[in-house]
């Protein structure tokens, strides 16, 4: 069973407003094992468009990925965020496969 992450490409627009989103989220990203992998660092458009906060966790399975994302506590985190930034989450599996 391969790993599930999240990656989010966000424009947070009141960050002041967005913090309280940050400290919610922690309850259930500890549940669920998140790790993050990049939270917001430099980054460059090489192609395509980029918003301006790109955020990659990782938790121990795709299922608990999904399983995070519908939480009732994430859920209450994500309330929290709306009104304060714009933006895209995907959740995606892993991949364990041949590597170059």
């Amino acid at each position: 069973m391969g790993k599930g992450y999240w990656v989010a490409n966000m424009d947070v627009t009141n960050m002041d407003g967005y913090k309280a989103y940050v400290a919610a989220n922690a309850v259930p990203f500890r549940k669920y094992g998140a790790r993050f992998l990049t939270r917001g660092g430099k980054s460059e458009a090489v192609e395509g468009k980029l918003r301006s906060r790109v955020v990659v966790i990782e938790f121990p399975s795709y299922e608990a990925a999904l399983q995070c994302y519908r939480s009732e506590e994430y859920q209450k985190a994500k309330a929290l965020r709306m009104g304060h930034g714009v933006g895209e989450i995907v959740v995606i599996e892993g991949y364990e496969g041949p590597q170059p």
